[in-house]
């Protein structure tokens, strides 16, 4: 199985859905809780990253998040989850205050329906997921939502295949502009096969489509794998980023635990955040490095000593 595939699987099965409405917002969170930390950037954990702490239950994982700190929560299997879940969630969140960050488009197999091809069954099985994003938007106040443009088509020219991708989001857009939600391509690492895997790449494509509801989410993780530069290719392609994503290198855990160094990359990101007006979720598409309890303490703790910097 493909390792994104397999983390996202492993991201939403980790968290039970048994008794989802049945803890109120002061009881786990609470008890679990570290001193509530005012972070300067907007993370967003996901299920399952704090379940040794806040236990099973989904919206005990959010009320935990909130007490200490977190702002943002991102979720890539919410489109498996039922509608009556993912309206609980959202009004989980209105409740505690926190942003909904990205849910992925997920067209069956989100690589194997490749868009690359022009073939007509991948892009209507796409565009129909698309359609019911908006109404998993409306349920959990989301706005973004990833989207991969599936494997490279070998037996097709690049540009053919650029062209194919640009037509298909061109019509994806005309699906978001209307109720002002926003579809992030992420280019990926996870193997060669894969058609996006560069942010110029993205931005080129972006710049194509041009619809304000077709963006780039990127991943600090895979783009320190694919290109590197993490500051400059963050730079060139600025005014088409719409979202964030971290992890560190190698191993996919928390900053500090790998090669980057997120506390200047964050600085960057920060400050030229400031001079420009805007403001980015960041989500937090990675494993724990520690286990239990103690691991998840340890993840917060790593946030906090690259956040104080900022």
């Amino acid at each position: 199985m493909d390792s994104r595939r397999s983390f996202l699987k492993s991201t939403f099965t980790s968290a039970s859905l048994l008794g989802i409405g049945g803890i109120p917002l002061t009881s786990l969170a609470a008890d679990g809780a570290t001193e509530k930390y005012n972070f300067n950037l907007s993370y967003a954990p996901h299920f399952g990253m704090f379940k040794e702490s806040a236990g099973a239950d989904l919206l005990a994982q959010l009320d935990f998040m909130a007490a200490n700190g977190f702002r943002s929560f991102e979720d890539n299997g919410m489109m498996d989850r039922t509608p009556d879940i993912q309206k609980k969630i959202g009004e989980r969140l209105a409740k505690l205050n926190m942003d909904m960050g990205v849910f992925v488009i997920d067209a069956g197999d989100n690589w194997k329906t490749s868009l690359t091809t022009g073939k007509k069954e991948f892009n209507d099985a796409f565009l129909k997921r698309c359609k019911e994003a908006v109404e998993v938007a409306k349920r959990v106040n989301g706005k973004y939502m990833t989207v991969v443009p599936g494997y490279f088509a070998r037996e097709l020219p690049l540009g053919i295949q650029t062209g194919n991708v640009i037509e298909t989001y061109k019509r994806a857009a005309e699906i978001f502009e209307p109720h002002g939600l926003v579809m992030v391509m992420e280019p990926l690492s996870d193997n060669p096969d894969l058609f996006l895997r560069h942010s110029d790449q993205s931005y080129m494509i972006c710049k194509a489509v041009g619809s304000s509801t077709c963006k780039i989410l990127f991943d600090i993780y895979h783009m320190q794998k694919n290109e590197g530069r993490l500051i400059q290719h963050i730079n060139w392609a600025w005014d088409e980023i719409a979202y964030f994503q971290i992890g560190d290198e190698p191993g996919r855990k928390e900053p500090t635990t790998g090669e980057i160094n997120y506390k200047n990359v964050f600085k960057h990101i920060y400050q030229k955040a400031k001079e420009s007006g805007r403001s980015f979720i960041f989500g937090m598409e990675h494993g724990n490095f520690g286990k239990g309890a103690e691991g998840e303490k340890a993840l917060i703790n790593a946030y906090k000593e690259v956040d104080k910097f900022l």
